[in-house]
């Protein structure tokens, strides 16, 4: 689902974003929580890790350049984060740009129904 979609999904409900990885913040307050920002064409995401789900996919969270997480959709205070259940490394997508037979100027995730 692109970033951009998200205000229109109720609290609460499964989803499913894919984004670049801007930031990975584990402040030492946390008690082990990682938060993630993804960046796709129509916004960013905030991602809640938490410790357990981080020790299930440690590998993808440390090293991803792409993400695609799925979990529970959480707003609170104005701000909409994704609890993640599910983390999948989809950085090997990334080195398919440097094909030189990919068509980059028909494809756009903007673009899909």
């Amino acid at each position: 689902m692109p970033a951009g979609w998200l205000a229109q999904v109720p609290h609460g409900a499964r989803v499913a974003v894919t984004g670049l990885v801007l930031v990975r913040q584990r402040p030492g307050t946390a008690k082990g929580v990682i938060f993630l920002t993804l960046e796709d064409e129509t916004g960013v995401v905030n991602v809640i890790v938490w410790r357990a789900m981080y020790e299930t996919f440690r590998r993808a969270v440390i090293a991803g350049r792409m993400l695609r997480v799925t979990g529970k959709l959480q707003r609170e205070g104005g701000v909409t984060h994704v609890i993640a259940d599910v983390i999948e490394d989809l950085s090997a997508m990334l080195d398919d740009l440097l094909d030189p037979a990919f068509r980059h100027d028909i494809c756009r995730a903007g673009d899909q129904p």
